[in-house]
């Protein structure tokens, strides 16, 4: 099911919210960060009381939410006169396997405008190639004269993919041996069902990006998120198309098998929509 068809099939009944998910969202054992954090918003719009935008999520992955029927409860923490927060969580039972907190702020007057600019991808970028069916068929780093279009996999890329229209503009794959530690991706969310674009869809194309430090190795290893914490810079998304979003990434530090990764999002029209702090867990 696309994204779309997902969160309008989000069920409330009484003080939880339920919707059935397939493997084919599914990012290992657990569903994809981003939709789990999509439901949790999903869920708190119900709640919304304040007519105001999303400002800010918080979110902690707790443990796996695997394929099949997902549950959520949702209740308001505060509300002020212009700010709202709002905390969702995804249950299995009384353990909580997913735990989000969302700000909502209505805006305010202010002489202060200060907003990030899209740092260009840098010309000729090199692009290190590991053995991917379907990518190449060198083993060595190329420069490519056109972006490369990453192909969903089956058995080899995470089943959430698929949703999406990969355009690899700067960096390194995971698994191709590099040190690299930026990346450069544009990416289309691939909806048939063409509702608009809304804060739920941006978390979507927030998360896609796979942890930099996968770039390293040569051979798989086990790896998830722990938290993520997304600001939001705009206050509507549904005058912008679902296709040519841009994801810069950085590894910022990591030690231990712990890692902590920043990003900003871009939407289409080069405007700044989202910025995120994600830490991860590599070992390898």
């Amino acid at each position: 099911m696309r994204f779309s068809g997902l969160m309008r099939s989000v069920v409330r009944t009484g003080e939880e919210w339920s919707v059935e998910v397939g493997e084919d969202w599914a990012q290992g054992r657990s569903l994809f960060g981003g939709l789990q954090a999509a439901l949790a918003v999903r869920a708190m719009r119900d709640l919304r009381s304040i007519q105001a935008p999303l400002r800010s999520l918080q979110v902690a992955f707790l443990a796996p939410v695997p394929p099949g029927p997902v549950a959520l409860r949702a209740r308001v923490l505060r509300t002020g006169k212009n700010v709202q927060q709002i905390e969702a969580r995804i249950v299995a039972g009384e353990d909580t396997l997913c735990l989000a907190i969302g700000i909502y702020g209505a805006a305010r007057d202010s002489r202060i405008a200060v907003l990030p600019v899209q740092p260009p991808v840098p010309a000729g970028a090199r692009i290190a190639m590991p053995h991917l069916p379907g990518v190449t068929p060198d083993d060595a780093p190329s420069t490519l004269p056109a972006p490369l279009r990453l192909p969903f996999v089956p058995g080899l890329t995470p089943n959430f993919t698929q949703h999406f229209g990969v355009r690899w503009l700067h960096g390194s794959l995971p698994l191709s041996g590099s040190r690299e530690t930026r990346q450069v991706l544009e990416l289309d969310l691939l909806d048939e069902d063409g509702d608009p674009l809304d804060e739920l869809r941006v978390l979507a194309l927030a998360d896609f990006i796979p942890p930099i430090a996968l770039n390293w190795l040569t051979t798989p290893a086990n790896g998830s998120s722990l938290n993520w914490m997304v600001q939001f810079l705009r206050d509507r998304y549904d005058d912008l198309p679902p296709a040519g979003w841009r994801v810069h990434a950085d590894l910022v530090a990591a030690r231990d098998g712990y890692l902590d990764q920043s990003l900003s999002l871009w939407a289409p029209d080069g405007t700044p929509a989202a910025l995120g702090r994600q830490a991860m867990t590599v070992f390898g």
